[in-house]
């Protein structure tokens, strides 16, 4: 049932203020919980259908969906045109004006002051559909995806592994954030199942590689950016205006196959490791959004060269956690606590240097994070850095351990923003490991 929420204290801290945000805290007519990831000041963007309405654009909000369509259909939210789309692209080509004019709308409607939709119960009811209710769908239409490697902590445990401390970071790693082109055609919408691969994979004692399904499937925690508004081909995106051109971030899961990554990577690094399916949560969370939860982010030594300098505050106090269900365990077990603040390179800095030589991003491309993970074990982003390549299992409250993931695993990562009283969360991201066939 929609009922009233009551009123809380100010939301917003004086960092926020002094970035220009208002002071005055937002309250919705709907009871939502102060730990819901879908909170009005959030408003996260999707692609739902429900029984009599095609695929649409929708915002999240407590435990319903906003129907933006009906809205615009009744002159309540702006006239963009776009909102009976099956993907977002069309509502980011719109830019970063028209981001914000429907943001402050909804915001508008769905204040607890304002009588418009809070009152008339038969709106209400059309308008805001229960999430449990509808069907989610890939957001946004993928041209390219681009996955960096732009964790410290990450790389080192990993370049530890594969070559000795003393040469965990390559000569390069320092200086320019690393990354590959992926397979858009392999992403997929949280909840699908991803199955254990074939493939070529070399044991240590073997002189010969053997074709056998992998041994070593892992996660890797991730957050994606989607690009809003892309650049010309030959014009690079200077690292101060970049931020300009991102829409919002999702949780991303880089599922990897680490016997065959580990045989295949040299010299052209990861191929068919990285293709059998990456996880993309269903809810868009923009960066305004995100905005009151601006930090700084570490200190770069050596600095970068200038095209990759830049003095402001570009990365964000995102907790972030993976909890893994095994088929004799009913709820999740977390195995992993860490935050967005621990990428090294962020994103206006990734934009830079993907642009620097003139390639042209577009409207949808996704580009993503790269493992994150934190400077101790509970907070490494794989399993390949939690159970350090095999040596060292992690065990489950249940006594079972895991070295890598075992058919009927399933990895659910969360992620949310902490406010005073609120949340701006991303929901989940889910996927379960079926076996090869």
């Amino acid at each position: 049932m929609i009922g009233r929420a009551k009123l809380a204290e100010p939301l917003l801290n004086v960092e926020t203020t002094q970035r220009g945000l208002s002071l005055f805290m937002l309250q919705s007519f709907l009871d939502i919980r102060p730990d819901h990831p879908f909170s009005i000041q959030n408003l996260p963007y999707g692609i739902f259908s429900s029984a009599g309405r095609a695929a649409r654009v929708g915002a999240a909000i407590d435990d319903y969906v906003l129907d933006l369509k009906l809205l615009e259909e009744r002159g309540l939210v702006p006239q963009l045109g776009v909102f009976g789309e099956s993907s977002l692209n069309p509502l980011m080509e719109k830019g970063a004006a028209a981001w914000r004019q429907l943001r402050a709308s909804i915001q508008e409607l769905l204040d607890e002051r304002n009588p418009r939709v809070r009152d008339d119960r038969s709106l209400c009811e059309r308008v805001l559909i229960p999430i449990q209710q509808v069907m989610l769908h890939f957001p946004v239409q993928v041209g390219d995806y681009t996955d960096f490697y732009s964790s410290k902590q990450h790389a080192s445990n990993v370049g530890a592994m594969f070559r000795g401390k003393e040469n965990a970071l390559l000569p390069n790693w320092l200086h320019l954030p690393v990354a590959y082109h992926g397979r858009s055609s392999s992403l997929v919408l949280s909840g699908a199942s991803i199955r254990r691969p074939y493939g070529q994979v070399k044991r240590a004692d073997e002189s010969q590689p053997r074709f056998e399904p992998s041994r070593e499937m892992d996660f890797e925690l991730e957050v994606g950016a989607f690009i809003g508004s892309g650049n010309r081909l030959g014009e690079p995106i200077p690292v101060g205006t970049a931020h300009e051109h991102l829409f919002g971030l999702v949780l991303l899961n880089d599922w990897s196959v680490r016997d065959v990554q580990r045989w295949e990577y040299i010299p052209l690094g990861p191929f068919l490791a990285k293709n059998i399916g990456t996880s993309v949560s269903p809810w868009v969370v923009t960066m305004d959004a995100l905005e009151p939860f601006r930090i700084e982010g570490p200190t770069q030594q050596p600095q970068p060269l200038p095209y990759l300098r830049h003095d402001q505050a570009r990365s964000y106090d995102i907790n972030l956690e993976v909890g893994l269900q095994t088929g004799s365990i009913q709820s999740s077990a977390t195995i992993c606590r860490t935050n967005f603040r621990n990428l090294y390179w962020d994103m206006n800095q990734q934009i830079a240097h993907h642009t620097i030589n003139g390639c042209n991003l577009r409207t949808g491309d996704l580009l993503a994070s790269g493992t994150i993970s934190g400077n101790e074990r509970g907070s490494f982003g794989s399993l390949l850095e939690l159970a350090w390549g095999g040596k060292n299992p992690i065990e489950l409250p249940n006594g079972e351990k895991r070295t890598f993931l075992e058919d009927g695993d399933t990895v659910i990562m969360t992620g949310y923003a902490q406010g005073d009283g609120f949340r701006v969360g991303f929901g989940e991201v889910r996927g379960t490991i079926v076996a090869a066939r």
